[in-house]
């Protein structure tokens, strides 16, 4: 039976001034967001503050410096990312093309599209959706019907891709499409898509809170040069899984409910019950542990491990965390969690409980992370 290993990352020499230095310059950027602003950060969508960020190097840092990038570690990139997210930076941006769109380029990409594309994402300026979901399929993303045909000179497409975060507002997306047929996982493709092709007409989805982060993104007869391809024909699955892999494991995999837990905090005061104590205490214990597993695996990716079922606990663990922190924090405040309340605890508290049901949604649901997991184990 396979087991999971979870060594400790070792941290670089100079992080600790990292982050004095990123903590600074949250102090001023942040000065003024609310925390009901703070708390949708990863969902926060801020061009400006994207591009803020690009000038001082916090995105594509990992990358080589002949892409605009910063040739600084994963674990660098570590703990920038958790400073946004613990301070409720909006990052929404650039977080897909930093996150997994700009390391599939450096892995798969032709040169011409890392010039092209990887500079202007590490200024902050360059933003990217995922084109993986379908209608009709779940998350059983092998079931992709979105077709691809070869024609002369490039690509016909035909489908559509649902809960598509930020495609109205993204530049290109890295779609998955079927380029031959095949069985399940054979005969996929991976293309960039630059959105203002003609054919392609993006919809809006509203969430339970009226907010409209996701889409649906419908191809008609939409024509892809041949240079779109990002990598080998019929290679998609592959190069997917390995996106997965940075996707499932970040430190946005436990600190999406963080605001909440920093007001629940404030608002229990210096002398809470013992109870309060206790519930405040556990989630506390489950974040550490949270970040030594997800801290891990950024380690393993800076070693080029191919982390993929570490990555998948981590991203199951921390969405059992995160929905389970509005709970808790319902049972020991009393006060009608609203949007509209002047009380900034409870708008925050509206906020994530109502975000809260896509936590074990996106990034693949419960029952498909735990199939991988318990394969992984030689379970099934």
């Amino acid at each position: 039976m396979s087991t999971f290993s979870y060594p400790a990352a070792v941290m670089p020499d100079d992080a600790e001034d990292l982050r004095s230095e990123v903590r600074d310059f949250l102090a001023v950027e942040l000065a003024t967001r609310t925390p009901l602003e703070r708390a949708q950060s990863w969902m926060g969508f801020d061009a400006d503050f994207s591009r803020k960020m690009g000038a001082r190097g916090y995105i594509g840092m990992t990358w080589p410096k002949a892409y605009g990038g910063h040739d600084r570690s994963a674990l660098h990139r570590y703990v920038v990312l958790e400073e946004m997210l613990a301070a409720g930076a909006p990052v929404a941006a650039h977080w897909i093309a930093d996150r997994q769109s700009g390391p599939l380029f450096l892995r798969y990409g032709t040169e011409a599209q890392r010039q092209a594309i990887l500079p202007r994402v590490a200024a902050g300026e360059c933003f990217f959706c995922i084109g993986m979901s379908e209608p009709g399929s779940g998350s059983d993303l092998a079931a992709v019907r979105t077709r691809a045909e070869p024609v002369e000179g490039g690509f016909r497409v035909t489908g559509t891709k649902v809960w598509t975060t930020y495609g109205h507002r993204a530049h290109y997306m890295i779609l998955l499409a079927r380029t031959t047929p095949g069985e399940r996982h054979e005969g996929l493709s991976q293309f960039v898509v630059d959105l203002s092709t003609p054919g392609i007409t993006i919809r809006p989805i509203h969430d339970i809170s009226g907010a409209h982060h996701f889409n649906e993104v419908h191809f008609e007869d939409v024509f892809l040069p041949a240079d779109s391809l990002v990598g080998q024909p019929g290679d998609g699955w592959k190069q997917v899984m390995g996106e997965l892999a940075f996707e499932r494991s970040g430190p946005e995999r436990f600190l999406s409910s963080f605001e909440l837990v920093k007001a629940l905090v404030r608002v229990l005061g210096d002398s809470p019950s013992d109870l309060a104590r206790e519930q405040v205490g556990r989630l506390a214990a489950h974040l550490i542990v949270l970040r030594r597993l997800s801290s891990s695996v950024a380690g393993m990716l800076q070693a080029g491990q191919d982390p993929q079922l570490e990555a998948a606990v981590v991203k199951d663990l921390g969405a059992l965390l995160e929905q389970e922190i509005p709970e808790i924090t319902r049972r020991q405040v009393a006060g009608e969690p609203s949007l509209a309340s002047s009380d900034s605890f409870l708008n925050v508290l509206a906020y994530t409980t109502l975000a809260a049901p896509s936590f074990s949604l996106r990034g693949g649901t419960r029952e498909i992370l735990r199939g991988i997991i318990a394969r992984g184990l030689g379970l099934r």
